[in-house]
Order: structure tokens, then sequence, then C-alpha cells
């Protein structure tokens, strides 16, 4: 199976393609969902910039984004638009879910091997 690489063109159709929300109602629950991502990115650039990690919104964002988007979905969709830096913050959480896909073809936006855990948010998380 060889995936597409994911850019800020396609990710909406992607997107709409993972998405299985029994009760959605509308396109706007769509788009809440989808915006998650930008929480998710807020969240991990404060813990880089401040030092503050709120681990469990953190999770509980992930969580719910891969209940309706699926695990790998929601995998490729945050390395596409969460930054390069914050990449091994995503890493350590998506592992501790145990959403990080074991292919490396199935994120194919990014070199998933080559990204460390952060040790500091694994410590943090080993207590959840």
């Amino acid at each position: 199976m060889n995936l597409e690489p994911l850019n800020d063109k396609t990710i909406l159709l992607f997107a709409m393609t993972q998405y299985s929300n029994p009760q959605c109602g509308d396109i706007e629950e769509f788009h809440e969902d989808l915006n998650r991502i930008k929480y998710i990115k807020r969240l991990l650039g404060r813990f880089e910039k401040k030092g503050i990690l709120k681990e469990r919104l953190i999770l509980n964002h992930i969580i719910i984004m891969a209940n309706v988007f699926t695990p790998i979905g929601t995998s490729r969709m945050l390395f596409l638009k969460i930054e390069e830096e914050l990449h091994s913050a995503l890493k350590t959480f998506l592992l501790f879910l145990n959403y990080l896909p074991e292919n490396e073809y199935e994120v194919p936006e990014v070199n998933i091997k080559d990204i460390p855990i952060d040790l500091r948010i694994m410590e943090v998380l080993r207590s959840v």
C-alpha cells in the first residue's frame, strides 16, 4: 500500500474520507472536530516555549480526534499541520496512546523512526 503524502490542499478531503461520527449533526461539528488540531498545536507549542504541559487536555483532544478520524488518519493530519520542532512531543503522545502507526508507509508525511521521543513528556505520561 503506497499512500500519497498529504498537503494543505488535500487535507480537508482526506479528513472527510476519514471522518466517522454518527452523532454529527452538521458541517459545523465536523469543523469543530478538525479544529482540535489547532488546540493540540497550541498546547504543544506552549509546552515547548513555556514548559507548561497540559497532558490530560492534549490526551483528550487526541483521543477524540482518533475516535472520529481513525488513529492513523489523526496521526497523518497532526504530523502535517504541526511544526517539525513539535514532532517529538507529538510522537510521544501518539506512542503513549498506541496510536503511532507501526509501519512508516502509513504516515508518508514524515519519517517517524527519525523523530526522537520526548523523555520529559514520557515521564509525565507514565504517572497519568
